[in-house]
């Protein structure tokens, strides 16, 4: 049991332009998956499901980024638009994990939105178990309604993250975490 709790306290963010080849292949990917949809799914309705971003696609798709942040912002920097047109192009893969949110009388949308979360996060844990690094991200192109027409979202669906997965090029270096002892409080009756 320690190993897998020190398995866990070792999970690090790696930035996307630290993310290189290779990437997961279908196989491994499809075995990353299988572990990240093991969260918590109250009502059993599994809220969520992916889109995937590799190979060309991911140069394409960061194309039409950079063209919709000079469409939201004519005076943005040439910076700004290169970041925006790199996205997606670092990392081999990037999975887009989407909550599925439509009407549902029994679990309310933000505990669906919750369960979702938790893929990103399981995903992540995944990947390292792997060998890769990830980073989850999202960014005002999460919100974007162009952007999600493009991704073919539904209406009642939004992104909840980007999964960055690919080889690291570095070690990541540890950062300050918070002591869950200045966390904890105890609930008493008055």
């Amino acid at each position: 049991m320690n190993e897998a709790l020190s398995y866990l306290d070792a999970r690090r963010s790696i930035p996307p332009k630290q993310l290189g080849e290779p990437g997961p292949d279908d196989a491994t990917l499809m075995r990353m998956l299988r572990s990240a949809v093991r969260v918590p799914d109250h009502g059993k309705r599994v809220p969520f499901r992916f889109l995937r971003f590799s190979g060309q696609a991911r140069h394409e798709f960061g194309e039409r980024l950079a063209a919709r942040a000079l469409q939201r912002d004519p005076n943005a920097s040439e910076a700004v638009i290169e970041k925006d047109r790199m996205r997606f192009s670092h990392a081999p893969l990037v999975v887009a994990v989407i909550a599925k949110l439509g009407p549902d009388e029994k679990i309310p949308e933000s505990e669906r939105f919750s369960s979702a979360s938790c893929v990103c996060f399981a995903l992540l844990q995944a990947a390292q178990a792997m060998g890769f690094g990830a980073i989850w991200l999202t960014g005002w192109l999460a919100y974007d309604p162009e952007v999600a027409g493009w991704m073919g979202l539904q209406e009642h669906e939004r992104v909840v993250g980007f999964v960055h997965i690919g080889t690291p090029k570095l070690d990541a270096p540890e950062r300050e975490r918070p002591d869950p002892a200045d966390l904890l409080s105890e609930w008493s009756p008055a």
